[in-house]
């Protein structure tokens, strides 16, 4: 590990709090207790007003900033953001990150133990949703004494859950950041998500779900799901600029190993997540992105739905996101606009498509940091110390 920058939050170790009050679920089903698996950087103050939420996405993991040991090559997936003086400055801000129920990363998922069987869960672990991940999380504030949220943010299914937050708990959220985000999937996003199952379902060695009892890993549907996905996450110009048609010898072979440097990189990409990603995990976060629709209970309209949320809100979407595109981010600012909340929008400008919303985009970073100045100062928290 590279010595550890003065931004940087350091060294850091999750936790794990365990619950025993039972959590309903909006699928029907009850789990009656459960472990999440959580970090936090910087210290909660006195009033414990000072509070912030990271929400993860898809593949995230509650390891959003610092190292875990000194072997750690590279640092937490939202590092470029959190530390002291950057734009979450955990100089001034308490910061929580979580794994989400259904993870894989320690937080009761179909990897663990069912104790009403003895067996894991597996495939029979139940659906969860992002209200049913937001109401877990409020378990997690009370947990920690926090009763309200200096602000909740996310991007990308993180940004679902943000926007949650402010309907289910209103009264809890300071400020929302929804970034490169949407109120709800497309038809093609459902068929991206669905392509990707069907990779992982179709394996031989995915078992019906129960891989795990058999001492196999269904890789080749994971990879297939990644690449799928990974190409949905960048721009066509981040691919050609990167990429273009680069060949990885100085002529082609006629066949169908490796050729271009792009499949080089897919199978890579495809490769590393298949070790270190669980299979039911993936197909249970990419359910809970097509259900997310909180306009579908009140007739389709979006700011009928939105009409709990208190707090202002900022959104971001990125110019060459085609995944959650610009006018999705749109979408959600209009009906914030007509349900009468405050909100500033920020589309910018980048060549990254959506994965920008992880990367120290300059604009991106001046926006985000001049968001979180806000909220600092409405606490009082405008001096760091």
């Amino acid at each position: 590990m590279p010595e550890i920058a003065r931004d940087s939050v350091g060294l850091v170790s999750p936790q794990t709090a365990h619950f025993d009050d039972p959590l309903d679920l909006a699928c029907g089903m009850t789990l009656p207790a459960y472990d999440l698996v959580y970090e936090t950087y910087g210290t909660l103050n006195a009033e414990r007003s000072n509070a912030v939420l990271i929400c993860h996405a898809l593949s995230g993991h509650h390891h959003a900033a610092g190292y875990h040991d000194a072997e750690e090559r590279k640092p937490g997936w939202w590092d470029a953001h959190i530390g002291p003086g950057k734009s979450i400055d955990t100089e001034r801000f308490f910061v929580v990150s979580l794994n989400n129920l259904g993870g894989c990363h320690g937080s009761t998922g179909p990897n663990s133990i069912n104790l009403a069987t003895g067996r894991l869960w597996g495939p029979e672990f139940p659906m969860v949703t992002v209200g049913d991940w937001v109401h877990s999380q409020a378990r997690l504030a009370d947990r920690l004494g926090i009763t309200r949220f200096a602000a909740v943010i996310g991007g990308s299914l993180g940004g679902m859950q943000a926007l949650q937050w402010t309907l289910s708990y209103p009264e809890r959220v300071g400020s929302a950041a929804v970034i490169a985000a949407t109120p709800k999937l497309s038809a093609q996003n459902i068929a991206f998500n669905e392509v990707a199952r069907q990779a992982i379902r179709s394996d031989p060695e995915f078992h019906d779900g129960w891989y795990a009892e058999h001492s196999a890993i269904p890789r080749r549907g994971l990879k297939l799901a990644r690449m799928v996905g990974h190409i949905t996450y960048l721009s066509e110009d981040a691919m050609g600029h990167k990429f273009g048609r680069d060949l990885r010898s100085h002529d082609f072979n006629f066949g169908y190993d490796v050729e271009f440097q792009v499949e080089s990189y897919l199978r890579y990409q495809g490769d590393t997540f298949s070790t270190s990603f669980d299979a039911n995990t993936y197909l249970l976060m990419t359910k809970a992105l097509d259900y997310f629709d909180p306009a579908a209970a009140h007739g389709g309209d979006l700011a009928r739905a939105l009409a709990p949320a208190r707090c202002p809100f900022l959104v971001t979407s990125f110019t060459t996101d085609w995944r959650f595109p610009p006018s999705r981010s749109k979408e959600l600012v209009d009906a914030l606009i007509r349900a009468g909340k405050p909100v500033s929008y920020a589309n910018i400008e980048s060549s990254h498509g959506h994965d920008a919303f992880l990367m120290p985009e300059p604009r991106y970073q001046a926006v985000f940091a001049a968001f979180m100045s806000r909220v600092a100062r409405d606490l009082g928290l405008e001096e760091r110390p």
